[in-house]
């Protein structure tokens, strides 16, 4: 597996990864995202910020991420001191066609290398209190719980926050 900055070239892969992702969680009632979120305008920012980064195996894109340190302003419900930086996890997703290959597992994995490189010792994300996939892989990793919260930007859901401190050496 690769896991590689994103390009330009890459976002119709990953539209039409989003078309095919997008139903699968809605049909388990996640409705974090839907035909407008994620879109290309979103990963095209995301590119020309050098925070999107996706995982290939054998040439196919077959996952995507963004870490960022911006935070959301809603993160101030959650239980972590906001004023300490971190490199914060955004628009996690897996081709269905890669589940149970350890996609998501290896881009958590990379952005603690990232954060590391970047003298972050924080790594956050947040997730739909629907996502049972994610709730099991953070505590998984190390994560730890960090309370549930409303995102503005997604009236009406409920997200669950999750942290992991790294080692400073």
């Amino acid at each position: 597996m690769l896991i590689r900055l994103a390009t330009p070239e890459d976002v119709p892969v990953l539209m039409e990864m989003m078309r095919r992702v997008v139903p699968l969680m809605r049909s388990t009632g996640n409705l974090q995202w839907n035909d407008d979120y994620p879109n290309e305008g979103v990963f095209l920012r995301d590119i020309e910020r050098g925070q999107l980064w996706v995982a290939e195996i054998e040439g196919a894109v077959a996952g995507v991420t963004a870490m960022t340190t911006a935070e959301e302003p809603d993160y101030a419900q959650a239980d972590w001191d906001s004023t300490q930086p971190a490199l914060v996890i955004h628009r996690l997703a897996v081709d269905p066609d890669f589940r149970g290959a350890g996609i998501a597992r290896a881009l958590l994995v990379k952005a603690e290398e990232i954060a590391l490189a970047q003298s972050l010792f924080i790594v956050r994300a947040d997730t739909n209190t629907e996502n049972q996939a994610t709730q099991r892989l953070f505590p998984s990793l190390g994560y730890r719980f960090a309370g549930e919260i409303s995102l503005r930007a997604r009236p009406g859901q409920r997200f669950l926050c999750y942290e992991k401190l790294l080692s400073r050496g």
